[in-house]
């Protein structure tokens, strides 16, 4: 395995920056930086980061799913059905919130009060899911949602 010039922390295979001080991989401990070559598709955007712009929203999942070279590579074609699959999840959650919400406001003062602190649960629960799923991505780990990661590493391999 590879070690930083700068830091001398080990490298992964087929990374551009150290993962510890950012140097570009093949720099001098003081000198010029040469050019990294993207991790994997020939489109010019490496995996990690197209695996990370799958969950941005669900537009980016599907232009993967359908652009080459992007539909070849498995990494991102995981991140990006998992990204479908978790904004459908996030959707019937949020059905079954303003169906709960509905019958809790029928009770006065507690039950809107546990209605308010529901939906502050899911939402901030949801948002830091999302969150550590295009950090994960990010960083080229292949991290599987309980039910949605399954489907989505079947769909991939296809």
């Amino acid at each position: 395995m590879a070690l930083c010039a700068k830091c001398g922390a080990e490298l992964k295979e087929g990374v551009g920056f150290c993962g510890s001080c950012g140097t570009p991989v093949g720099a001098a401990a003081g000198g010029a930086a040469a050019p990294a070559a993207p991790a994997s598709t020939s489109g010019g955007l490496a995996s990690n980061v197209g695996g990370a712009l799958a969950y941005v929203t669900i537009i980016p999942a599907i232009l993967f799913l359908v652009m080459e070279p992007y539909n070849k590579d498995k990494f991102i074609r995981f991140h990006s059905f998992q990204s479908l699959f978790f904004g459908i999840a996030w959707i019937v959650v949020w059905i079954g919130c303003v169906i709960v919400s509905g019958i809790l406001a029928m009770i006065p003062v507690i039950g809107w009060i546990i209605s308010i602190l529901l939906w502050l649960v899911i939402g901030f629960g949801g948002f830091v899911l999302w969150l550590l799923l295009v950090y994960k991505a990010y960083n080229n780990q292949k991290w599987m949602l309980p039910v949605i990661g399954k489907l989505a590493d079947q769909q991939a391999a296809k």
